[in-house]
């Protein structure tokens, strides 16, 4: 047990020759009793411009009252967050992945420079969480994430709806498929208040890992946002900063390779988002972890897919919630020695001492029992081969097949290739190639969830595939391979593909190939010249110049 709970604020708060830094303190109403106890910084990235975000100030003054009651003193600040389902398709969505670091890099300068004793984070929408988690792990203090929850399905028509069903209701208004009024019936409908986007997307998926991890309380990523259970569990975490000071337990005491593979476990028991890829190798190497593509590749071909969840199955997060929570489901995986019980949480137990009363509902068909997977493997495939030499990532659920091969169509952009979607110029059995939208040629390596969701409301999903060096939302599904590395702007061979060139995936082998040979390859290389960066100053262009490759993460820290 620590002797200083308040070890970095006492350097404020106790020290004489601080008279300045201790009268600005007792300006904000803090007596001198105050300035003897720990001091917590509750971090929200609230903002009304987004759904994810809207509540999250007034679940960080939840937290705030249970750090109180715990006879704490916890200070709330802020930082940003970007809207992916808003700025999807457009240039904005550029500035989505590189808003992960800026969380990071902003939450790290606070309670560094404000001499903060512990965290409480509290996110909502995709990057929020690993970017939380990136500086929980770099300053190694006691912390805690609270996740915003998941918003409550929308429904139109006896249909349930979330935000995909509006991005693919587009697809099938260009199709002809769906009316102009049940298009506007869908948009009005498909997200009905606050919480982060429904199904197992990339803000569920990041909140499961974290729960798995062991820095959030249990049933934190099930627990939705509407939900009173939210707000209790956020007076929870702030009453359990106490226990943690006093302890000095902390982020890199709970976390370790173990913790990281129980992770990757449940995402793939879920069917999680590809982003957690770069996500979890980021947040990896801010814990000091070493974590590869390997280490996916070999849990996911021995770990079933079992979660009927959007966007390739039927149910929602709240429907999960119904059905025992991400406890319940480690439950199941700790029972059929799919997770490891024995990691520690921020609750001072274990993961299996946690989810001892934790059962999934008897008669629940949100996830599949063991012994009938939807896949026997996982659904995430990392592809090596001549067009992915350093990797890419695949998300293959099974149901639009395991292998494709076909004539690339190429687009040297996103915006490219959407205009052609959506005038209807794509063609069955075509291989669509969009590039130069990595980490550095995006910049920013933008989500390609408006071309996916254009292909899957065009009915498109089993006939067309699509390749990038770009990444993929987690709505995002069909036969979809992104994270090409090296990407276009460095040289990758993905740059050397023409209109026609035949692309073979095979998910079964594990293989992204194009089928010209070695030397009509070379003659192209020797005539290709890297084009000048898209930026040249701001963030992204800070960005594209620092930022490491996707299948490192993606990481602007060394």
């Amino acid at each position: 047990m620590s002797s200083a709970p308040n070890k970095y604020s006492r350097v404020v708060t106790q020290d004489p020759t601080q008279p300045a830094a201790q009268a600005m303190l007792h300006a904000i109403g803090l007596t001198d009793s105050d300035l003897k106890k720990a001091q917590v910084g509750i971090v929200s990235t609230g903002f009304e411009g987004n759904p994810c975000n809207m509540h999250l100030n007034d679940l960080a003054r939840d937290v705030k009252g249970g750090v109180t009651s715990a006879d704490l003193v916890g200070l709330i600040f802020n930082t940003i967050g970007v809207s992916d389902g808003i700025s999807m398709g457009t240039p904005g969505m550029r500035y989505s992945l590189p808003s992960r670091d800026i969380i990071a890099d902003s939450i790290e300068t606070v309670v560094n420079a404000q001499a903060y004793d512990a965290l409480v984070a509290v996110v909502g929408c995709d990057k929020n969480m690993p970017g939380a988690m990136i500086a929980i792990g770099r300053l190694n203090r006691p912390a805690i994430l609270v996740y915003g929850g998941t918003i409550a399905p929308g429904c139109y028509a006896n249909k349930k709806l979330d935000v995909v069903s509006a991005f693919e209701a587009l697809g099938q208004k260009m199709a002809g498929t769906i009316s102009e009024e049940d298009f506007k019936g869908v948009v009005h409908h498909a997200c009905p208040g606050p919480g982060a986007c429904g199904g197992m997307y990339t803000a569920n998926t990041m909140a499961s890992a974290i729960e798995a991890l062991g820095l959030s309380l249990p049933y934190s990523s099930s627990n939705p946002a509407r939900d009173q259970s939210k707000q209790i569990e956020c007076r929870k975490a702030g009453e359990q900063m106490r226990h943690l000071v006093e302890m000095d337990l902390k982020p890199r005491d709970i976390v370790t390779k173990r913790s990281f593979e129980n992770a990757i476990s449940l995402i793939t028991v879920l069917g999680g988002s590809t982003n957690a890829v770069l996500h979890l190798l980021a947040m990896a190497h801010a814990f000091g972890i070493d974590l590869t593509l390997q280490d996916f590749s070999s849990i996911s071909a021995r770990t079933p897919f079992l979660a009927d969840l959007k966007p390739s199955g039927q149910f929602v997060m709240e429907d999960l919630h119904e059905a025992g929570g991400i406890p319940g489901v480690m439950k199941l995986m700790l029972k059929e020695s799919l997770l490891d019980g024995n990691c520690m949480t921020v609750t001072g137990k274990t993961i299996g001492e946690n989810i001892e009363e934790a059962a999934l509902a008897d008669g629940q068909t949100v996830i599949h029992p063991v012994a009938d997977p939807i896949k026997s493997s996982g659904h995430l495939r990392i592809l090596y081969g001549n067009l992915s030499p350093d990797g890419a990532v695949a998300k293959i659920t099974g149901k639009e097949g395991e292998f494709f091969e076909g004539p690339a169509r190429v687009f040297e952009s996103e915006f490219e290739a959407n205009d052609e979607l959506l005038a209807g110029k794509v063609q069955a059995g075509d291989v669509i190639v969009i590039r130069y939208e990595g980490p550095k040629g995006g910049p920013g390596m933008p989500e390609m969830l408006k071309p996916t969701s254009a292909i899957m409301g065009a009915g498109l999903g089993k006939e067309v595939a699509l390749i990038t060096d770009g990444r993929f939302s987690g709505g995002t599904h069909g036969f979809v391979v992104g994270h090409i590395t090296p990407e276009a702007q460095d040289g990758g061979p993905i740059a050397l593909v023409q209109n026609g060139d035949r692309i073979r995936i095979d998910a079964r082998e594990n293989r992204l190939d194009i089928l010209v040979d070695e030397e009509e390859m070379a003659r192209r290389r020797k005539s290709w010249k890297a084009p000048d960066l898209k930026k040249t100053s701001g963030i992204l262009y800070k960005y594209a110049r620092m930022v490491s490759t996707a299948s490192e993460g993606c990481i602007t820290d060394g």
